[in-house]
């Protein structure tokens, strides 16, 4: 009978464990936070223990604030229009919802220091969110001008991909400039497509950055299955499923919806795995106070 018991006990521990394992899965799967590309200034900061210090310390600690409420936010940090003012910003990816954009945007500050050091400009761009700051009078480069790009090594097979990817890359164009905050996601065609631009951009100059996005995506990453193209001022992205765009990916949206469903089903597992703890506990308890028991002999 003990036996017995031992076995069903191993059994459920290792039914705890391979819950475990999956709510591990479960909870990596989000990449928001992943560095993709910086960008520093080749010129630092000539007293950056003074007044910059302070002035950029401050920045830095007001976007964090504000990304618990926005995912844009673009301020000014110092002596208003003097030169030691600092200009900064962030921007969340339009699918995060406020609190993943606060995790995200928490990462920058650290990451920014420790990758540009005291340059007087830099940029710090994540998966999900990037952060921007530079001294006032700064030149900057023009909004169309691309930072930064990654084409799949994989090249798109058979005839037809050409002309599915110009149907998918025309919805981001049509998509932005529909009353989406600058922001959109979605299927075409077993392509799946994400845009945004900053979010200061209006309508038409959006647009047209997202178009010089596209257009720098047919030339640099030809018959890639996938890309990422950076702009100053917009984004773009696409990768083409043989197979359909999976199910979660398409629910992908401005209000977060697949992300949330990911989210449910880890915190679900996690009460699973919670409860099943204290039962495994509660049975080992059970089962070592009953040997105890059963083996003690008192009064000799």
């Amino acid at each position: 009978m003990g036996s017995s018991r031992s076995q069903s006990l191993f059994f459920f521990l290792l039914l705890i464990l391979c819950l475990f394992s999956i709510l591990c899965c479960c909870s990596s799967s989000s990449d928001d936070s992943n560095l993709v590309f910086k960008g520093c200034a080749d010129q630092n900061f000539q007293d950056f223990n003074g007044i910059y210090k302070q002035a950029l310390r401050g920045l830095l600690d007001g976007l964090v604030s504000q990304s618990s409420a926005a995912k844009f936010y673009k301020t000014t940090s110092g002596e208003g229009s003097s030169s030691s003012a600092i200009n900064g910003l962030f921007q969340c990816r339009g699918d995060l919802s406020t609190g993943e954009c606060n995790s995200c945007v928490k990462r920058t500050p650290g990451l920014a220091q420790k990758l540009c050091g005291e340059a007087i400009a830099a940029r710090v761009q994540l998966n999900g969110c990037y952060l921007r700051y530079e001294i006032a009078g700064f030149r900057q480069v023009s909004g169309s001008e691309l930072l930064y790009k990654v084409c799949g090594s994989t090249r798109a097979s058979g005839a037809g991909f050409g002309d599915r990817l110009e149907m998918a890359l025309g919805e981001i164009v049509k998509g932005v400039g529909s009353g989406n905050s600058g922001f959109y996601a979605g299927a075409y065609e077993s392509v799946y497509v994400l845009g945004q631009c900053e979010g200061d951009l209006s309508g038409g100059d959006c647009v047209n950055c997202v178009k010089t996005a596209v257009d720098r995506a047919k030339s640099e990453c030809g018959s890639s299955i996938s890309a990422q193209i950076y702009l100053q001022e917009c984004y773009i992205s696409y990768k083409y499923y043989p197979s359909g765009v999976p199910t979660d990916q398409q629910s992908f949206s401005p209000s977060g919806t697949g992300r949330n469903t990911q989210k449910t089903v880890a915190i679900v597992l996690g009460g699973v795995v919670g409860v099943g703890l204290v039962m495994a506990c509660l049975l080992f308890t059970r089962s070592a106070f009953k040997k105890k028991t059963y083996t003690y002999k008192y009064g000799g």
